[in-house]
């Protein structure tokens, strides 16, 4: 068994099979016992149909608590790809005992690929850490998170181990609201901080859940003109029909994540230095909002703006580096 069979639609259809009934009925988030009427008997003969396709025994499924199918899927797909065999940090120049990592957060749609080829850019004794949100790369077999607490609770599991010495975050766009969301997690924890925060092409928290755009529920053709305008996103994902049928739901995904946040009510600014980035002819962002970053912390280290679009970061990788670098070594001082 690989991790590429473990496909939600061949999950559908075991569970239309027990049910006689048709694989659209089961949907994604319908209740089993509520919604799809299974009772114990029917759990079982699922348990059972599980355990012959997966090799999961069936004891191990009942006691699972999955109640929905997605959940379900989750569930196989963390028996077969194994808890410890796909993490969601990459470590391209791993270090056995560096003086600082830095964690970095893609974008909507994207992956740690967009920082590749960054490590040689930072000094020799740091290590990066890409995170890798699920639904894409090594983690392609698991379903992609569009909540963005839940994201949040993913990658703090994570990182957890690493926060052992100096660190800091750097966010693009969506991976800026992760890091922010992160940062926070770990001050309410009374965990350790970053001792430097970088958000970059996404404005400061304001307003209600949504309130940039409800993007995922834009039509496919709708998504793909408005990611054109946007920029960034390469012609072959978005003019070739094929390719967008895999990587559309993806963006879909985590523009629901960003839609459906809800910014927090007044809090606390962060005691944590911060530093924002972004493109002069950024469709998305004004540099209004980025500024607005201000009230959100103690330690407030300006705003670098670059030549470029939403994706400014893909032609000034070297200077990125140089400035973030300086920006990590000041905090620190």
């Amino acid at each position: 068994m690989t991790t590429a069979t473990v496909n939600i639609e061949d999950l559908r259809a075991l569970i239309a099979g027990a049910l006689e009934t048709e694989p659209e009925e089961v949907t994604d988030e319908a209740h089993f016992t509520d919604e799809l009427e299974i009772d114990s008997l029917l759990r079982l003969e699922i348990s059972t149909r599980v355990e012959h396709a997966y090799g999961i025994p069936e004891n191990d499924v009942v006691i699972s608590g999955a109640n929905t199918l997605a959940e379900l899927h989750a569930f196989v797909i963390s028996k077969v790809v194994g808890e410890t065999s796909a993490s969601p940090v990459i470590r391209p120049r791993p270090l056995s005992d560096p003086a600082a990592r830095l964690f970095m957060f893609h974008h909507a749609g994207g992956s740690h690929l967009l920082y590749r080829g960054w490590a040689e850019l930072f000094p020799e004794d740091w290590e990066l850490c890409l995170l890798e949100a699920p639904g894409r790369g090594q983690l392609q077999p698991l379903p992609p998170v569009e909540d963005c607490d839940r994201l949040v609770d993913y990658f703090h599991a994570a990182i957890a181990p690493l926060l052992d010495r100096p660190f800091g975050f750097f966010g693009h766009s969506m991976g800026s609201l992760i890091a922010y969301q992160l940062t926070r997690r770990l001050l309410r924890e009374a965990g350790p901080l970053p001792s430097w925060l970088g958000v970059s092409a996404y404005g400061a928290p304001s307003g209600e859940a949504g309130a940039d755009g409800r993007s995922h529920l834009m039509s496919d053709d709708e998504l793909r003109g408005w990611l054109r305008n946007v920029g960034g996103s390469p012609p072959q994902l978005l003019n070739n029909d094929a390719v967008w049928r895999k990587f559309g739901p993806l963006f879909r995904s985590d523009f629901k994540l960003l839609d459906t946040w809800a910014p927090p009510s007044n809090p606390e600014p962060l005691p944590v230095p911060l530093s924002v980035f972004g493109g002069r002819r950024d469709k998305l962002i004004g540099e209004d909002r980025l500024l607005a970053w201000r009230a959100f912390t103690t330690h407030f280290r300006g705003l670098e703006s670059y030549e470029g679009d939403h994706f400014y970061l893909m032609d000034h990788r070297r200077p990125l580096a140089v400035a973030i670098t300086a920006a990590m070594r000041s905090a620190a001082a």
